[in-house]
């Protein structure tokens, strides 16, 4: 039985998100508090009927929840969770996927947009006090996105969002995804994922929009990397190890392609010692993608809804996964 309003406690597990506090917000009455370490997760989530959590959480802390009934997920991505052991524990699961779509879409425009106007190369510039003249060479100077093809691996939530937007600076939008028949979403053309190798050969832009499964791991091999157009630029919005990175940096250190921008990475944080770092050609941003100012009040509309939906014995969740 899920417990009254009255009686039920929410776990919001976070290390920085100020999830308590926007939930507070909403004056519901609903009993909340807040952890900010594994340690102190560990010690409290016995009170709680519900957690909020993503990164924080790990498959270990389930003996502990000995209240737990559900997890709302403060991510999209639910590799961390084991739905065997959950499932067994009868706990319900719902993720929050849709919730930073726009937000990473719009992030992988600005990373195209900053390679292709080397707005990196400028904000170095600034910092060296350097007033870059006029360029002869047409291959350094910026460029336009006008007429350019963008690949977008993963025509989902994330990648139909960027579709539209790069649609809007007159790209052309050839999609990939796991089952073409689901439709294109905003590109131009549709295709499977056995055709990524031979259609990362036609685009000056790769965009990583997918999700991090056992299909799509390593999906950007080191063959698709040898397929890039040399004036191509390849971008990860998705997850890390949806790339083979170390094809990556190799394909960097050759010259091969001309640029990557990257917001994740196989290891994050990257670690000091990934030649990544000090590539002049390769942006990164700290998985910053989805992190907005709208992002905790976003979650908190899906796990109110979802307290709704089991407060009337509803067998469906918003985003359910278990």
């Amino acid at each position: 039985m899920f417990p009254t309003r009255d009686k039920l406690t929410i776990c919001f597990a976070h290390a920085a998100y100020q999830m308590k506090a926007r939930f507070d917000a909403r004056n519901t009455g609903i009993n909340s508090f807040q952890v900010r370490s594994y340690d102190e997760f560990v010690q409290r989530v016995g009170e709680a009927d519900v957690v909020s959590v993503s990164g924080m959480w790990k498959n270990d802390i389930i003996p502990h929840a000995t209240k737990l009934k559900f997890i709302q997920s403060i991510s999209s991505g639910m590799d961390q969770y084991s739905k065997e052991l959950l499932g067994a524990k009868g706990i319900r699961l719902a993720s929050a996927a849709g919730v930073n779509a726009r937000a990473v879409a719009e992030h992988a425009i600005a990373l195209i947009l900053a390679i292709a106007r080397r707005l990196p190369e400028a904000r170095d510039n600034q910092h060296k006090k350097v007033w870059r003249g006029m360029i002869g060479d047409l291959t350094e100077r910026e460029d336009e996105l006008g007429g350019k093809t963008l690949l977008v691996v993963g025509m989902g939530r994330i990648g139909s969002h960027l579709a539209k937007l790069a649609k809007a600076f007159d790209m052309k939008v050839v999609g990939i995804r796991r089952d073409p028949k689901a439709g294109a979403n905003g590109a131009d053309s549709i295709h499977g994922m056995a055709d990524l190798v031979s259609l990362v050969a036609e685009a000056d832009f790769v965009a990583l929009t997918c999700a991090l499964t056992p299909e799509t791991t390593g999906l950007m091999s080191a063959a698709a990397f040898a397929a890039m157009k040399p004036s191509s630029v390849f971008v990860n919005a998705a997850r890390g190890k949806v790339a083979d990175e170390a094809a990556l940096i190799a394909t960097m250190k050759a010259g091969k392609i001309w640029a990557a921008a990257l917001d994740v990475t196989v290891d994050e944080p990257l670690p000091a010692t990934s030649p990544l770092w000090e590539m002049p050609n390769v942006f990164i941003t700290p998985h910053t993608a989805g992190e907005t100012r709208a992002y905790e009040d976003t979650v908190i509309d899906i796990l109110i809804e979802n307290l709704a939906r089991l407060w009337r014995d509803e067998k469906t969740l918003r985003n359910q996964v278990l």
